[in-house]
This record gives C-alpha cells, sequence and structure tokens, in this order.
C-alpha cells in the first residue's frame, strides 16, 4: 500500500501530536506515512527518518478556506491532496482547517462522477454497539432533497465498507417520527427514500424519521440530514458528553471517601470513556471525492492520529472509493 499523506502542519497540536501520531502508527502497526510540511517543524517534532513531503506555506484555522487554497499553492493540506491525485500516497488526513481540507480534496482530487456534493461523514458513539454514521456533518449548509438522499446512499457504502453492515438502517432527522413531521426539506426527502429503487440502489433500509435522541442508539446505523443540522448536533452531542465528564469527575472527587470510590470504579468506567472519547474514531470521512479523505478533530491528539492512519488503511484496502463510485455512477 502506498503511503497516507498526514497533512503534519494542521490542528491546534501540530506539528507535535500529529507526528507522534504518525511515528506511532508506522513504528507499531506498520501503516506507511507520508508527512506533509515544512521539514525542519516535522524534525523538531521527532519526524526522525519518516518520508517528507516538504512544503512551505500552512493555511491556519482563521484563514478562508477557499481563498487560502488558491493563494497558497504550497500550504501542506493541499499537497496531502495533490499527492492523493498524483498517485504518490494512497490518501490524506488533516486535523487542520476544515473548510481547507474539504476544498483542497474537491479541487485536486476531483469530485466522483454523479456526485451531487460530497458529505462529511462522522462515527457517533452508541455504547455497546457500532457507532452511527451521521452525515452530512458540515460541508453542506443549505441542501436539495435529492442531495439527501444520495448522502443516505453513500452513508449506506461507508456502513457497510467500515462496519461490515449488509444492509444498513437509514433514518432522516427530523423533528418528529411522522412522515409527516419536518421543514419542505426534510418532508421532500422523505418521499424520496421511500422509494422503493432508492433501497435496490443503496442496499439500504430506510427506517422513517428519526430524532435528536435516537442519533446515539443501536436503532438507526445511519443520520442524513443537511450540514448545518448535522454540525449543531455534533457539536451539540461534543459539548454535552464534555460537560458530564467533567461534572462526574468534580463529584467523584470532591472528598477522600468519593475518590477512594472513583479509583476502585475507574476500570470499569475506562472502557466507557475510551468508546465515548471522539479520539477513537480518528475523524471523519469526506465521501464523494476521489480519494480516501479524513478530517480530522482540530484539537487531535497522537491517539486520534493513529486511529485516523488506521481508518485510512483499512478504506484504502476495502476500495471505499471504487464501492461509492459503483453506486452513485450514473
Amino acid at each position: 500500500m502506498k503511503p497516507v499523506a498526514v497533512d503534519a502542519m494542521g490542528g491546534d497540536q501540530a506539528p507535535g501530536e500529529i507526528v507522534a501520531g504518525a511515528r506511532r502508527a508506522a513504528e507499531e502497526h506498520g501503516v506507511p506515512v507520508l508527512l506533509v510540511g515544512r521539514p525542519d517543524a516535522i524534525a523538531a517534532a521527532g519526524g526522525g527518518d519518516l518520508e517528507v513531503l516538504a512544503c512551505d506555506e500552512v493555511i491556519d484555522m482563521h484563514d478562508d478556506p477557499g481563498a487560502s487554497v488558491r493563494r497558497k499553492k504550497d500550504a501542506s493540506v493541499v499537497r496531502a491532496a495533490e499527492a492523493v491525485r498524483d498517485g504518490t500516497a494512497s490518501a490524506m488526513i488533516s486535523a487542520g482547517n476544515t473548510g481547507a481540507a474539504m476544498a483542497s480534496a474537491l479541487l485536486r482530487m476531483g469530485r466522483i462522477r454523479g456526485v451531487h456534493r460530497p458529505a462529511i461523514a462522522t462515527p457517533i458513539p452508541v455504547p455497546g454497539s457500532i457507532p452511527t454514521v451521521l452525515l452530512d456533518a458540515g460541508a453542506n449548509v443549505e441542501c436539495h432533497p435529492s442531495w439527501l438522499v444520495q448522502f443516505a446512499q453513500m452513508g449506506c457504502v461507508y456502513a457497510r465498507s467500515r462496519y461490515g453492515l449488509d444492509e444498513p438502517r437509514v433514518g432522516l432527522l427530523s423533528v418528529g417520527e411522522e412522515a409527516s413531521k419536518g421543514n419542505p426539506l426534510v418532508k421532500e426527502a422523505h418521499a424520496l427514500l421511500e422509494d422503493p429503487a432508492w433501497r435496490k440502489a443503496s442496499g439500504g433500509t430506510f427506517v422513517g424519521n428519526v430524532e435528536g435522541r435516537d442519533v446515539m442508539s443501536a436503532d438507526v446505523d445511519v443520520v442524513v440530514t443537511d450540514g448545518f443540522t448535522g454540525n449543531v448536533v455534533l457539536k451539540t452531542l461534543e459539548g454535552g458528553m464534555r460537560f458530564v465528564e467533567r461534572a462526574l469527575l468534580e463529584v467523584m472527587t470532591a472528598t477522600d471517601e468519593l475518590r477512594a470510590a472513583f479509583e476502585v470504579m475507574w476500570p470499569a468506567l475506562m472502557p466507557l470513556v475510551n468508546e465515548l472519547d471522539p479520539d477513537t474514531y480518528g475523524g471523519a470521512m469526506l465521501l464523494g471525492v476521489n480519494g480516501v479523505c479524513i478530517i480530522s478533530h482540530g484539537s487531535s491528539s497522537a491517539t486520534a492520529v493513529v486511529n485516523a492512519l488506521a481508518v485510512a488503511q483499512e478504506m484504502v484496502e476495502a476500495d471505499l472509493v471504487g464501492s461509492l463510485v459503483k453506486a452513485v455512477s450514473p
């Protein structure tokens, strides 16, 4: 397998945590890695003998994505996407500016023929079960009903490739389970998803409307929505889980007695904490571009990078892009 191009300069903790994660993935798991960025910064972060694709520019978190990708042609995230386009790398990963990663992948790799708009597919943890695939999680703020239908189709392909689901259950996010609930976008998309032809084309099962409380349940495998709503849901869940984690930690360490009880309980709680930790899942997949592109959280740790590289390798070997091409090509 060709190496995975890692944007070494992208992320709140770059290049230190990014390089550390790439080294761990290469040494502990045998994932081939191509670090993209400033050689001096990568070397100072411990890049050592890892392969480096040198570039001088960086797109910061506050930069305008589209303009920066066009102006900063030697930026690390742009060069990572070009490495995939040119066949130097098999996939790309970036924890930097999300919009810039999307724009780089779309402008450099290109869109799969037949795809209306690429979508961000994010795994949402479901304790005791496989994650729910939520899309779109932020790529398309405004959508047409037909786009949501295609998101559902691509979500099924992704859930099948990553989680081995033969017939993923698809839910349409709305304000109520009844088909009559929702705005015009949801109502029109609901009617399209009920068409038996969609099931035949996607290999999935439409279970109808689902509500926000269902996203972290085992009752649905793929949840489809527009990018504005999906991003709000994602950030709300992240914030809510962090708040609960902090609140429980404060309570359980308030006294010596509670601290002692917490030490006894911690081994049993640790698997759940890991299951709810975004770093466990590595990042979100940009579906619809002509290459494997993983967009990791801006605060990604070395562990998140290790897991993102593992997912990238798995999706390349599973030929996710080839499966998407077959599913959506006219």
